[in-house]
């Protein structure tokens, strides 16, 4: 398939190609890692060695890492400290694409009608119900449960609330910008709308398995999110109405952390 017309502003610019959109992805993972390696180190030593004896450091250190506010705090860190750096890399590798509405630029930039603002909130309360009613037909009742809702749900209050705003703001942000941003404009370059959205929102699916616990069947609940992200991306020419709807999304998943801790007392 031919390449789709360029804006003007953007023929000479540096733009998302599937290899880059792919290596920015891996790198963002990767940073995950990395950050959670250095993070749960740096932790382990400041809450874990002050007044311990030598022979019970270790022991002392595991023993903190175990703790739910430490592994919330852990997750904290790592989330902004990976999304950070994956950001300004974005910013700085696709400068001309930033701000520029439609793919290839990575939308950036309000939506041409305000109303998609109103239709991304109302897809992000109907498809954690729509998912979630898919995922028990295809699981047949069986529950998917995602390790940061259990971090969550052990968490103390203090850290609940700060780890609530990171997942529902930070952690949307940085998705969209990497898969509905630059990894759909790099593959609308190269194919149809559908298929695009179709491998970038099975790319995003596959993605989150590993939170999952590898459950198969959490695959179409995702892939379903992925492509209404991806429609509103494309249809309000701008990437924070994708944004928005993904952060109410999770904010369903997060209330209820509250809403357990307060039945519980």
């Amino acid at each position: 398939m031919p390449s789709r017309p360029l804006h003007p502003s953007l023929h000479d610019a540096r733009l998302p190609h599937l290899v880059s959109a792919i290596g920015m992805i891996a790198l963002y993972f990767a940073l995950q890692f990395l950050a959670s390696g250095l993070v749960g180190l740096g932790l382990g030593f400041a809450l874990g060695v002050t007044g311990t004896p030598m022979a019970g450091m270790a022991a002392r250190i595991r023993a903190v890492l175990a703790q739910p506010d430490t592994n919330a705090l852990m997750v904290i860190l790592t989330l902004l400290l990976a999304a950070s750096v994956t950001i300004v890399l974005v910013r700085r590798l696709w400068p001309a694409a930033w701000s520029h509405g439609a793919p290839p630029g990575l939308g950036l930039t309000r939506p041409g009608r305000p109303l998609f603002y109103l239709a991304a909130v109302l897809l992000g309360l109907a498809l954690p119900i729509a998912g979630g009613w898919l995922t028990r037909w295809i699981a047949h009742g069986q529950e998917v449960t995602q390790d940061v809702k259990q971090i969550g749900g052990a968490a103390s209050l203090a850290l609940r609330l700060p780890l609530a705003l990171v997942v529902v703001s930070v952690g949307p942000l940085v998705e969209e910008l990497l898969f509905r941003g630059a990894l759909l404009s790099a593959l609308l370059r190269r194919m149809g709308t559908g298929a695009a959205i179709a491998i970038s929102s099975l790319v995003f699916a596959c993605v989150h398995l590993p939170d999952l616990g590898f459950l198969w069947y959490a695959v179409p609940n995702l892939a379903l999110l992925a492509v209404a992200l991806a429609w509103l991306r494309l249809h309000s020419g701008s990437l924070w109405p994708a944004v928005v709807a993904h952060g109410v999304n999770n904010l369903l998943a997060v209330t209820v952390w509250f809403v357990a801790s307060a039945a519980a007392h």
